[in-house]
């Protein structure tokens, strides 16, 4: 059994530490906003994912898993805090500094500091180890620093925890050998080990590999629309190739890690990564042309009324970190539209609360419903329930992600993203 002191008790750390907590190791989880920790404490998770509101009562209740806002003296301290984009398009290390700082005075020798964040390449050498040794001892020699970046879905997190491959990179040899030990307690995966920078590269590749396919589904989509074919239909039987696999376009790119991290590889080298730069112009542009649709389609309508349908990055989860949607509701509001929300998965939504509302407060009397996110309950949804509440049966969908027959069945006009008059 190990002591082990998580950092950060977002989305990944929270689960980390439960993930350890559970095969019997004593975890300290440290976060700085008293708000989560007090939530924590009286036995309320503030992260919705499944599975890890149960596992975080069992480990607190069983004495494993305890929550305070400063490290203590550990075994094992692993950083899981956040990495944003600057204004400047930089990594904004400035919790991760902040965090390694906070260990220092209660690092010894033997210690293995892990970091998860995800970061540009040649931060744990450059960067984490130099902060660490402010305690007077040498990283990879007195203790022991690590990179291991999380490979986790929302929704899907602690199956993916236990069941994806890993990769972890040390500042020595040693140094990732011992992180390997550590996280095979629960990984069923793989793990490959391999030196922290090259670790680092694999993790901002990944996510990179991602914004560009999206970025190339979206352009696909808006030459669909301009020259009059179903890019939906076009990617479904392009992936019929077997060495093909686009992704789906969509009203943008959201979530913690696919919008921002490419900007940690332009920032290593600005000159070098031209596909990088254009794939984000690509998916930044997205939602100003879901702007223009809802514009072009409620041309001429008097004081006009939309529905927004999501306000999560993704289907089916709570998250609206970076989320295109957010982005979509700030202009539309400039714009002089009269906006609601609907949102199964979101009951709190800082700015933006006073318009979440039911379902049926959210359509009664509206010219247009805009479909951000692909929820499942948006599949399924009584359309004719909607026809007997709406101004005008208009359905702009940016997820393909309603039944459009049953739409249509009731007179509505669906506009679907991507998809041009492939008759005309």
């Amino acid at each position: 059994m190990k002591t082990i002191c998580v950092l950060g008790l977002g989305y990944v750390g929270l689960p980390t530490a439960v993930m350890f907590a559970s095969i019997g190791h004593r975890v300290t989880g440290v976060d700085t906003n008293h708000s989560i920790l007090k939530a924590l404490n009286n036995g309320r998770v503030h992260i919705s994912e499944p599975g890890v509101e149960a596992m975080v009562l069992t480990a607190m209740r069983a004495g494993n898993l305890v929550v305070r806002n400063a490290p203590c003296a550990c075994d094992v301290f692993i950083l899981a805090v956040p990495t944003p984009v600057t204004e400047e398009r930089r990594a904004d290390l400035g919790d991760m500094c902040a965090a390694a700082a906070s260990v220092v005075p209660y690092l010894k020798r033997g210690d293995l500091v892990v970091l998860e964040s995800t970061v540009p390449p040649e931060t744990t050498r450059s960067i984490l180890a130099p902060i660490l040794e402010r305690s007077g001892m040498k990283a990879g020699a007195d203790f022991y620093v690590a990179y291991a970046p999380e490979r986790v879905l929302p929704g899907s997190i602690l199956a993916e925890l236990v069941g994806n491959d890993r990769v972890i990179g040390g500042v020595t040899e040693q140094s990732g050998l011992l992180a390997k030990e550590l996280y095979e307690g629960f990984v069923k995966g793989r793990i490959s080990v391999v030196d922290a920078t090259t670790a680092e590269m694999v993790k901002v590749a990944e996510n990179t590999f991602r914004n560009v396919n999206v970025a190339l589904a979206n352009e696909l989509a808006l030459l669909g629309e301009k020259i009059g074919v179903d890019v939906w239909e076009v990617i479904r039987l392009a992936n019929k190739h077997p060495r093909v696999d686009i992704l789906n376009p969509g009203p943008g790119v959201g979530g913690h890690c696919i919008p921002l991290d490419p900007w940690f590889l332009v920032e290593k080298a600005p000159e070098g990564t031209p596909l990088i730069q254009t794939a984000q112009a690509v998916n930044q542009l997205m939602p100003f042309h879901v702007l223009e649709l809802l514009r072009r389609e409620t041309a001429g309508v008097e004081d006009p009324e939309v529905t927004i349908f999501g306000v999560t990055y993704k289907g089916n989860v709570d998250d609206v970190r970076e989320s295109p949607a957010l982005a979509i509701l700030r202009q539309v509001l400039k714009d002089g539209f009269g906006v609601r929300l609907f949102d199964p998965h979101v009951a709190n939504l800082a700015e933006f609360q006073a318009m979440l509302t039911d379902f049926e407060s959210a359509v009664c009397g509206s010219h247009c419903i805009l479909v951000l996110a692909d929820h499942k309950e948006f599949a399924n949804l009584d359309v004719s329930r909607v026809a007997g509440l709406v101004k005008k049966k208009l359905v702009i969908d940016t997820r393909n992600c309603l039944d459009h027959a049953a739409w249509r069945s009731c007179g509505f006009r669906i506009v679907l993203l991507g998809k041009g008059d492939q008759w005309r």
